[in-house]
């Protein structure tokens, strides 16, 4: 067992983290270094008069101001969307061009007009104060509601009534049929509220520029150094790849929005080549409100078709999904095709057809956070059924029963095309009806009502679909110190890479935990990589590391034959160790290693053991599970207290059960947070952003969780060696659904039949009035 896989094995990078021995961005200082600060627009939309560096220039200690006309004269390129989507009329998406720095005009509270750098922090905080910008404020609009209005203000000329894209996918046609003869349909329409992500880690970068070999150095904060380094080269500096290199240290927090190239990745790396010396900038929390890419913020309105006895025939939805000002990297995606991916859920609908407006607004750029566009999908999906549920008056566990695919029919292929490996929903969602004790709930409710409180129960099944790159890279070396290093092409933000990776490569290859180092995140040390995201790195990184660690296994017996004097074919690999058949002559695989290192370093023609390999990832996984939340509110107030918490999660083979317990209680937290504190919140009038500091915007504390109660059912993947199906989403796709369902079930003696997220006291409140008077 001491290498054992399925061990609940603490994370091995805690003690250094925890001692303060972690080393971020910000921990960074290179020799003459420089500090920028962003000069950014106090409008959502105004058109730039004149930038006068001057005032600027003249605080002492200033070394530079940089303007979006710098740039532009540099022949720098934009900050550009990778997603090269189409309308359903054919018609390619609407392009809003992103310079690092605004030109002619901002679009957003927080938009760069300028870069000043400074020979100390406070000097650069002075010049940006200094910088005189002349703006001629224009109307914006910042709701998403009335974006698409014919009235509403233009974010951009070209995107009439602000629309960046219509599109659409499913069967139409089939859908409106099945709709047609339906019995019964259910019609909801429900707010994804737009979330500020608040990674604990602010966005950093530092940047150096070599002169006499025209490259460029940039250490950043990121999910993924090799996607930095494309993007720069290829889209804005119009440079080969291999001038750039980018190192990413510990990252404190990514959960999708540390993708991304930002304007401040181009900045510190234009701004170090302008001067000669390394620049470097760090974000302060109210800068990352207004420059951090924020989550969600979709309106849908979902339709849900079923027979006289309750039975899913067909679902559509159409969709409003926030773009804000520009499109980030990877933006459009996100509600379309990341969203749409999961809408059948683990149901056996007919058929399905999804319509997604994508708008423009003036409001900070929207991108992927955690589960990104599947826990928006999972949400209309689950509020519809409970919805369903009442309106029929059918039992809400008993109508998701009767409608869940059974594994009898798996491998399933769903009316959104994809194909589900495998999967017992019915007993993920018994197992979680048992742990709860939902028979026993009538009792907790009316000991509740003698306090005066309203309980409620609500349930909700998941289904994610987890994605990424479609290969990924691993190499080990053994290095001369007696460590074995493992390079891998993805990147940890705080999920315990280092301990999975430790686990699995010290159970192939039989060598000790502490013998292994996990190396990452430098684009020059690991030559290609895809990143974290979308919960792929242990199935993506796992495949790579068992293809390599097979790699070194071959090497290794055809070295152990030339050290032990005997064929290949003779010697055996087990517990770390060569040995030849029937002999008790053998060498550890270590020993080995150095062994032959030290040949072929005196010039013999020998095999050594370092290998690299990568892994073709030929399918995705698809985590789900059943997440049961028990609310109680006070009437009077609409305070709401999540009392009970417990997940059933199926996430394949648990490779480390105690780090997916860890994955899914970060992830519920999050899912409660949007349900009933996080609230981004714009002036209307203005569009300033409301809710720009922690004073503001609720996140929650420890005080406003349960203990959140974790059952692993392992349901093998079928489409990996490993059987593992992505962790790192999951808890915070079910959470929404599920307090949101408790809520409208505590407060379904008012009358109230809906509730949007977040459900806050006030929010609550006014629910409670309104249904009574009604």
């Amino acid at each position: 067992m001491k290498f054992g896989l399925s061990q609940p094995m603490r994370r091995v990078e805690d003690p250094r983290l925890l001692r303060g021995a972690g080393r971020y961005t910000d921990d960074l200082s290179l020799p003459g270094q420089s500090y920028g600060v962003v000069a950014r627009s106090p409008h959502a939309h105004a058109v730039i008069r004149a930038i006068d560096p001057a005032p600027a220039l003249a605080v002492p200690g200033v070394l530079g101001v940089f303007t979006g006309a710098d740039l532009k004269k540099a022949g720098l390129g934009d900050v550009p969307c990778m997603i090269p989507l189409k309308s359903r009329d054919g018609s390619p998406r609407a392009e809003t061009p992103r310079p690092a720095l605004a030109v002619g005009r901002v679009r957003h509270v927080g938009d760069p007009v300028a870069f000043v750098v400074g020979e100390t922090p406070q000097a650069a905080r002075d010049g940006a104060e200094a910088l005189a910008v002349t703006y001629e404020e224009l109307p914006s609009v910042t709701d998403l509601a009335r974006a698409h209005d014919p009235d509403a203000p233009l974010v951009w000329e070209t995107a009439e009534r602000n629309l960046c894209f219509d599109w659409e996918t499913g069967d139409r046609a089939e859908t409106d049929r099945l709709f047609r003869e339906a019995a019964h349909v259910t019609k909801l329409t429900v707010v994804n509220n737009r979330i500020v992500v608040a990674s604990i880690e602010a966005r950093a970068a530092l940047a150096a520029y070599d002169v006499a070999t025209g490259r460029f150095t940039l250490y950043a904060n990121t999910q993924g150094s090799w996607q930095l380094k494309e993007m720069l080269a290829k889209f804005v500096f119009n440079l080969p790849p291999e001038q750039f290199r980018v190192i990413t240290p510990d990252v404190g927090g990514g959960f999708g929005m540390k993708l991304f190239l930002y304007p401040e990745h181009v900045m510190v790396c234009f701004a170090a080549r302008a001067l000669g010396r390394p620049v470097k900038w760090v974000s302060d929390r109210s800068e990352a409100f207004l420059s951090d890419t924020h989550g969600r913020d979709n309106i849908t309105t979902g339709e849900l078709a079923l027979d006289r006895d309750g039975r899913f025939l067909a679902l559509r939805t159409k969709t409003l999904a926030n773009m804000g000002a520009y499109l980030s990297n990877y933006a459009p995606f996100i509600p379309t095709g990341a969203g749409s991916k999961v809408l059948a859920s683990v149901y056996g609908f007919k058929a399905v057809h999804v319509n997604v407006l994508g708008l423009l607004t003036n409001t900070t750029p929207v991108d992927a956070y955690r589960g990104a566009g599947r826990p928006e999908a999972n949400y209309v999906v689950e509020r519809l059924i409970d919805t369903a549920a009442r309106e029929m008056g059918i039992d809400r566990v008993e109508i998701r029963r009767r409608n869940m695919v059974p594994p009898s029919a798996m491998p399933w292929r769903t009316p959104m095309g994809a194909t589900y490996d495998s999967g017992d929903f019915v007993a993920v969602l018994d197992a979680a009806l048992k742990r709860i004790d939902w028979a026993g709930f009538p009792q907790r409710r009316q000991e509740a009502a003698r306090r005066g409180r309203r309980r409620g129960i609500g349930l909700a099944y998941y289904l994610e679909a987890t994605g990424g790159a479609p290969t990924e890279r691993a190499e080990i070396r053994f290095a001369e110190d007696g460590m074995v290093d493992v390079l891998v092409g993805t990147q940890s933000t705080g999920q315990g890479h280092e301990t999975a990776y430790i686990m699995l490569t010290a159970h192939e290859l039989g060598i000790p935990p502490e013998k292994i180092r996990v190396v990452q995140g430098d684009s020059d040390v690991i030559p290609t990589g895809g990143g974290t995201g979308g919960a792929r790195s242990l199935y993506s990184e796992g495949q790579a590391i068992l293809a390599t660690t097979a790699t070194v296994i071959e090497k290794g017996k055809r070295a152990a034959g030339e050290a032990l004097e005997v064929a290949p074919a003779d010697i055996v690999f087990e517990g770390g160790r060569f040995s030849v058949v029937g002999t008790d002559r053998a060498i550890g695989i270590i020993e080995l290693a150095l062994a032959q290192r030290r040949k072929a370093a005196a010039g013999q023609d020998v095999t050594t053991l370092d290998a690299a390999e990568v892994a073709e990832i030929k399918a995705h996984t698809f985590p789900n599970g059943c997440h049961i939340a028990e609310v109680e509110i006070d009437p009077a107030t609409g305070e709401v207290d999540v009392v009970r918490y417990i997940v059933c999660d199926d996430v394949g083979h648990a490779i480390n059960p105690l780090i997916v317990r860890g994955q899914v209680h970060g992830g519920v937290a999050q899912g409660i947070g949007q349900a009933v504190l996080e609230h981004t919140v714009y002036d209307p009038s203005s569009g300033q952003l409301v809710s720009g500091t922690f004073m503001d915007y609720g996140i929650p504390r420890a005080d406003d969780l349960p203990d959140i109660d974790v059952d692993l059912i392992e349901i093998p993947c079928e489409t990996n060696p490993l059987g593992v199906k992505g962790a790192g989403e999951a808890g915070a796709v079910g959470s929404p659904p599920a307090v949101v369902n408790a809520i409208v079930d505590a407060l379904a003696e008012d009358g109230v039949r809906h509730v949007d997220m977040p459900a806050t006291p006030e929010r609550l409140w006014r629910t409670i009035a309104a249904a009574r008077a009604a």
